[in-house]
């Protein structure tokens, strides 16, 4: 029996599907990545803004349409639109046999053969509950990075957020059974670890009463094979001196962080439910920039949220002019069923929010270029992520670029690399968003 499974949404949904890749394999089955082909179809759902709601409801009705015309016996849907909306999917796209909600991917297994054998049943355990030890995985990113999920669920509840509605309260992976896994990717091949969560920064307060995240990268750090750890989703207000310390002097932590900010005008950031201020934020970015001069700086920013007002957006504006994070998202406001935000009085017109998005995407396009200009002449070791077909021409990532949402460097070379391999580069140009770079012999 053959299975696709469609893997939607962040790269915490990624680590959830590759866990149940693994107890699939475990449990015998083989895998397509061709609908036409499968026996089983199984996906892991996303519904954290509007676009990612109907995604997944989309593919969940195409995949409906294949089980009428095609070799599909069985449809399940898992992950966060399959916990939130369970009773409407039942209801709305009959074609999808089972369920399986956040909490329950390690029944993904018994959810198949119920529906296999013509007794489907739906899956759900307490999103509250502390995960168990998270199995073996399947790695889909090509095997020389990966993501490791330190924490589900989170407590921040910002007013237009569902994420605690469908993941639970913020949980923290044991620091043990995180080193076991980063150690067993490790001898998979894995050579970079992207720390992922809710929330990273806040991680081991609620097993150990404090933050241990700078004394987890410490141990990640220790394990052979691993020569790159990122962090991602890092919240500004819990930022601290010793986690500075720690990217600033840990070789393998690489000098980049990502910190969603949403807003720069404290009206808007009061409405949100967020914890930090504007000028706070412009202090935590002074202070990472002067401990650490070459660290990149990435964030998200929220357009057109309930009450912002021109005089809002063009604090914000300012905010992105003067602060000039190298790496810069925007999302227009999306509003979501069941959060304090969308009950807001003064919601903002959509063509308002993503007339605002365009503007600011605008200015961090002249702001990203110049970030890339001035990048020529440095020599960077870089992560070589594969080759232009029919070509010498490499592409790679530097400690600067995260998989899927940053640039690329460029190099060409007679000589033979594989994925996952460090080189030497010198930029000698930019290309956009893009370096160029040569080989450095040293």
């Amino acid at each position: 029996m053959k299975i696709v499974l469609i893997s939607l949404g962040c790269d915490k949904n990624l680590v959830d599907s590759e866990r149940m890749l693994g107890m699939l394999q475990d449990g015998g089955y083989e895998f397509t990545d061709d609908v036409e082909e499968a026996d089983i179809a199984v996906v892991n759902t996303c519904c954290f803004i509007g676009d990612a709601k109907e995604e997944s409801i989309n593919t969940l009705l195409g995949l409906e349409e294949s089980k009428k015309t095609g070799r599909l016996k069985a449809l399940i849907a898992a992950g966060c639109l399959a916990e939130r909306y369970r009773e409407e999917i039942q209801r709305e796209i009959p074609g999808v046999d089972a369920i399986v909600g956040t909490a329950a991917t390690a029944d993904i297994v018994a959810a198949v053969e119920e529906t296999l054998a013509g007794h489907p049943g739906n899956h759900y355990r307490d999103i509250n509950a502390r995960p168990g030890p998270g199995g073996r995985r399947i790695v889909t990113t090509g095997g020389h990075y990966a993501y490791l999920k330190i924490a589900e669920g989170c407590d921040k509840r910002c007013t237009y957020c569902i994420i605690p509605r469908v993941r639970g309260s913020y949980r923290s992976v044991p620091m043990e059974e995180l080193l076991a896994e980063a150690a067993s990717l490790a001898e998979s091949g894995v050579k970079e670890l992207i720390l992922v969560a809710q929330e990273t920064t806040l991680y081991g307060v609620d097993l150990y009463g404090e933050k241990k995240l700078p004394e987890l990268l410490r141990g990640l750090a220790g394990i052979g094979g691993i020569h790159w750890i990122r962090l991602l989703y890092c919240y500004p207000e819990e930022i601290t001196q010793e986690l500075i310390e720690t990217i600033a002097t840990e070789p393998k932590v690489c000098r980049y962080l990502d910190i969603p900010i949403q807003h720069a005008s404290d009206p808007v950031l009061r409405r949100m439910g967020r914890r930090t201020r504007s000028e706070e934020l412009r202090a935590m970015v002074e202070r990472l920039r002067e401990r650490i001069p070459d660290i990149c700086l990435r964030t998200t920013l929220i357009t057109g949220f309930p009450g912002e007002t021109e005089e809002d957006f063009e604090e914000l504006y300012r905010f992105v002019n003067e602060t000039e994070f190298d790496r810069l998202g925007v999302f227009s406001y999306s509003r979501e069923e069941d959060t304090p935000a969308a009950g807001m009085p003064d919601q903002v017109e959509e063509a308002v929010a993503d007339s605002r998005r365009a503007e600011l995407m605008e200015l961090q396009q002249a702001i990203a270029f110049e970030r890339a200009e001035d990048m020529v002449g440095r020599i960077l070791t870089v992560m070589v992520e594969g080759r232009v077909a029919g070509e010498d021409t490499y592409v790679a990532r530097t400690y600067r670029d995260a998989p899927e949402v940053d640039g690329y460097l460029f190099f060409s070379s007679g000589a033979e690399f594989m994925t996952g391999d460090f080189v030497k580069v010198r930029v000698t140009d930019s290309n956009e968003y893009d370096l160029i770079g040569e080989i450095y012999h040293e």
